[in-house]
């Protein structure tokens, strides 16, 4: 596979703290990578790495077949979440200025700013302050700011936090649209949602330790457990859920039905499949939902965090 950025065993310590404990991470070229993990995990150290805004103790970052150097920065887009926007400057002319610090003509940046300014319907904005904005009117403007140069590799930590519903929906659709135009994308989030609707691979990190990571749908398919959730008719309800528990592992559980169903959570052994499942339930009720229980990223955070607390 090939992959765009490549860290290899990085650590970094703060005085007595370890903030990375010997992480490898492989970024495949044109996707978008989560990166997960609880307040103090490492994510942001880890970032500023990428960026060379502080520096490894041990281990190296590897950018498009070579190792992180100065100059690379120019290919990255770094969107942090503490945001570094100057309050008193007005919006085109901060825009222009740092477009110009990422390598873009004056021409050049006035072009692109116009086309994102407009695809953001932001175009009244040019000649406003950025104190004079709201937290989610100024994200708008560093989003701008971090894509304008077309990098190879856009680094977005908690992208979301400042906007409303309708504005996180637009910069979700704007993240994806760049992965489509071969962007590599890497992001750190809390907002497990997006991680379960963006990313094809994640990482998570816990106290400076990776715990796993991955393609995201194989991860989840590590962590299921053969589970069916199940909606049954019986003429005997009680009878069907006493011979299912001598059978198979049951609980009960709650979903949206227009049937006064059973509803029960069943589990299977590894040596059964659905379909033995299936043909065992239809030869005793009608069964009017059958449903894979799939952990979701959530799920899966929750669990690997408590077992590693």
């Amino acid at each position: 596979m090939d992959h765009l950025l490549v860290a290899e065993n990085v650590s970094k310590q703060f005085g007595e703290f370890t903030a990375l404990n010997d992480v490898s991470l492989e970024i495949p070229r044109g996707s978008i990578f989560g990166l997960l993990g609880p307040n103090g995990a490492g994510k942001t150290t880890f970032l500023r790495i990428i960026n060379q805004i502080t520096l490894p103790d041990k281990g190296g970052i590897m950018l498009d077949g070579h190792a992180l150097q100065p100059d690379d920065i120019r290919h990255i887009g770094y969107l942090p979440e503490e945001r570094g926007l100057y309050k008193s400057m007005k919006v085109g002319e901060q825009a222009l200025y740092l477009a110009q610090l990422k390598g873009l003509s004056k021409a050049e940046a006035k072009e692109r700013l116009k086309y994102w300014f407009e695809r953001l319907q932001i175009e009244d904005w040019w000649g406003k302050k950025i104190q004079e904005l709201s937290k989610g009117m100024a994200q708008k403007v560093q989003f701008v700011v971090t894509v304008l140069h077309r990098p190879k590799l856009l680094i977005f930590d908690e992208p979301f936090s400042g906007f409303d519903p309708v504005n996180a929906n637009l910069i979700k659709d704007e993240i994806l649209q760049l992965r489509k135009e071969g962007a590599t994308i890497l992001f750190s989030t809390h907002r497990m949602e997006s991680v379960e609707e963006m990313c094809d691979y994640m990482a998570l990190i816990h106290r400076g330790n990776k715990l796993l990571d991955g393609e995201v749908n194989e991860i989840k398919r590590r962590y299921k457990s053969n589970t069916y959730e199940v909606g049954l008719m019986a003429a005997n309800p009680e009878g069907l859920r006493k011979e299912l528990e001598e059978r198979f592992r049951i609980s009960d559980t709650e979903f949206k039905s227009i049937n006064d169903d059973l509803k029960l959570q069943i589990q299977i052994g590894e040596k059964s499949s659905p379909n033995d499942l299936l043909t065992f339930l239809t030869s005793r009720a009608e069964v009017n939902h059958f449903v894979e229980v799939i952990p979701s990223v959530n799920d899966i955070f929750i669990k690997t965090v408590t077992t590693n607390a």
